[in-house]
């Protein structure tokens, strides 16, 4: 006798646990509770992503750095005339530059005047 009522009372609650963990599986696959699954993922991944652009954009400016220390630009504060996002070679640098920009590039137009001008150049 009590064996019977032990079997019936295990059977009575592992049918209470499977309907429960069936109807709990069911209420996550109900539409609603689709879309709202999705949209936490969506948020999530725009989370990370936010996180990812701030990485890249502290990167970005981190080597940034490095470079114009590398190359000698400095911005300077001292000079209100020049707005903060636009930095200038050193003064030797960017004489060079602009006395290599004169004497290396000279147009079509002197070319033909001086008799040296080929065509294969302009291609």
């Amino acid at each position: 006798m009590f064996r019977r009522a032990f079997w019936f009372t295990a059977g009575a609650a592992a049918g209470v646990w499977a309907t429960t963990k069936v109807n709990r599986q069911l209420k996550k696959l109900t539409p609603e509770s689709l879309a709202a699954q999705a949209a936490d993922k969506a948020v999530e991944a725009g989370h990370r992503l936010k996180d990812f652009a701030l990485d890249v954009k502290a990167g970005m400016s981190q080597r940034e750095d490095e470079l114009n220390d590398a190359l000698g630009l400095r911005r300077d504060a001292m000079d209100p005339a020049r707005p903060d996002n636009v930095t200038a070679l050193p003064g030797q640098r960017r004489l060079r530059a602009i006395q290599n920009d004169k004497t290396t590039h000279r147009s079509s137009h002197e070319n033909r005047s001086t008799g040296s001008y080929n065509r294969n150049e302009d291609h």
